[in-house]
């Protein structure tokens, strides 16, 4: 699994704690955990939910570009 540091980074950016986000998606607080740590791969609605409340692009959570700002349309 991949491991997407970038989940970590953004919530304490933000100043979040793993439960709050959890919250937030509407999931257990250990799911999302998975999910930060890479033992579990992060569904793309989950990842496009968290893209929009970060202002960011799915690209940057996965690490596909290092710019954070969200493409325009």
């Amino acid at each position: 699994m991949m491991y997407f540091r970038r989940l970590a980074d953004m919530r304490i950016d933000h100043d979040k704690t793993q439960k709050e986000i959890s919250a937030m998606l509407h999931m257990q607080p250990s799911v999302y955990r998975r999910y930060e740590k890479g033992d579990r791969e992060i569904p793309v609605w989950a990842l496009m939910q968290l893209a929009d409340y970060y202002g960011t692009s799915t690209d940057y959570l996965l690490g596909r570009t290092d710019n954070p700002s969200r493409p325009r349309a």
